[in-house]
C-alpha cells in the first residue's frame, strides 16, 4: 500500500512539474497584462473553477472542517502569500525575457528544500548533501561576482516555492479543498488592488478582448491543475522526492527561454547552471544511496 502511494506521488508529482515547466509559452501570451492584473484574474478564476469542482464532488464539509480549525486555515494562509508571490515573481520574470532566471530559481529549490530540511525541520545532512549545497552556493556567488547583481529574481522564486512546499506538507487537507482555501486567502488581496487600480481608471477585470479574457479565465484552470497534483504529490512523498522531481520544470522552462524565446545565454550565467546541475547530481547520487540502503 505504501508503495502505491508513493507511486501515485510519483505521478501526481510528474503531472505538476510537466505542466509548470510548460507555463512560459502560456503566460508568454499575457505580457501585454501588468503582471499583478494577470495574478488577480488566476486567483479569482482558480478559486471559481476550483468551487465548481467541490461541488460536483459534494466535497465543501471538508472545507467547513478547516474553517474550524485555525491553525489549519492559518497555515493555508501562509502557503497562499507563499505561492501568490511566486506567481507573482515568476510573471514578472515572464514579461521582462527573464525566464532563464527564472529556471535558473527553480533549479535551486531542490537544494533550498535541503536548508529547510536541515533548519527547520532538523534533519541531519551527509557529506554529499554539504557538498551539493556548497555547489549552490558557489552558483550565487558566481552570479554576484561576475554578472554584478545578485540572482534575486532566482532566489525568491526558490525561497517562496521550497517553503510552500514545507508549510503545504504540514497541513493534512486534501488537495482540492486546501487550493480552494488557498485562493480565496488571496482574494482580499486582489479585491484591495482591484479596488485601486480602478480608482486610476484601470479595471483589472474588465475591457479585455475575448482572446485576452479567454486566456485570463484558461489561467485560473491551468493553475489549478497542477497545484491540486503538487498538493497530493506532497501529501505521498517526502521533500527529497519532491524536490528530485522538480527538475523537470526548470529544464523545460530553460529550453523554452533559450531555444524558442531566444533570450541570451551569458557564459558566465553557463557556469552558475553548470555548477548547479553538479550539485544536483550530487545531491541526486546522495538520494539514491539511500534509497538502495536497506531499512
Amino acid at each position: 500500500m505504501q508503495r502505491q502511494s508513493q507511486l501515485a506521488g510519483i505521478g501526481f508529482g510528474l503531472l505538476a512539474y510537466v505542466i509548470w515547466g510548460f507555463f512560459p509559452l502560456y503566460f508568454r501570451q499575457l505580457t501585454h497584462i501588468l503582471p499583478m492584473d494577470v495574478l488577480s484574474n488566476r486567483a479569482v478564476w482558480a478559486c471559481v473553477f476550483v468551487g465548481i469542482l467541490l461541488t460536483l464532488r459534494g466535497s465543501w464539509s471538508k472545507v467547513a472542517a478547516v474553517f474550524r480549525t485555525p491553525r489549519q486555515f492559518a497555515m493555508l494562509t501562509l502557503a497562499a502569500l507563499l505561492v501568490g508571490s511566486n506567481w507573482l515573481i515568476f510573471l514578472w520574470a515572464v514579461a521582462n525575457q527573464q525566464v532563464v532566471a527564472s529556471s535558473l530559481g527553480y533549479f535551486l529549490t531542490p537544494l533550498i528544500n535541503v536548508l529547510l530540511g536541515l533548519f527547520v525541520l532538523k534533519e541531519r545532512l551527509n557529506r554529499l548533501e554539504w557538498i551539493s549545497v556548497a555547489f549552490a552556493i558557489a552558483a550565487i556567488a558566481n552570479e554576484i561576482i561576475t554578472l554584478g547583481s545578485l540572482p534575486w529574481v532566482s532566489l525568491l522564486l526558490a525561497a517562496t516555492f521550497g517553503t510552500y512546499g514545507l508549510v503545504r506538507k504540514q497541513v493534512p487537507v486534501d488537495p482540492l479543498s486546501g487550493l480552494w482555501l488557498e485562493t480565496l486567502a488571496m482574494l482580499p488581496i486582489c479585491g484591495i488592488y482591484a479596488l485601486w487600480q480602478a480608482d486610476n481608471g484601470h479595471l483589472v477585470f474588465a475591457t479585455h478582448d475575448t482572446a485576452t479574457a479567454a486566456l485570463l479565465i484558461g489561467a485560473g484552470i491551468v493553475t489549478a491543475f497542477p497545484l491540486m497534483a503538487f498538493a497530493a504529490a506532497t501529501q505521498r512523498l517526502g521533500l527529497a522526492t519532491l524536490g528530485m522531481l522538480m527538475y523537470i520544470n526548470p529544464t523545460l522552462q530553460f529550453v523554452t527561454a533559450v531555444w524558442i524565446f531566444g533570450e541570451p545565454m551569458q557564459t558566465e550565467r553557463l557556469i552558475s547552471f553548470a555548477l548547479i546541475w553538479l550539485g544536483l547530481f550530487v545531491y541526486s547520487w546522495s538520494l539514491w544511496q539511500k534509497f538502495r540502503r536497506p531499512a
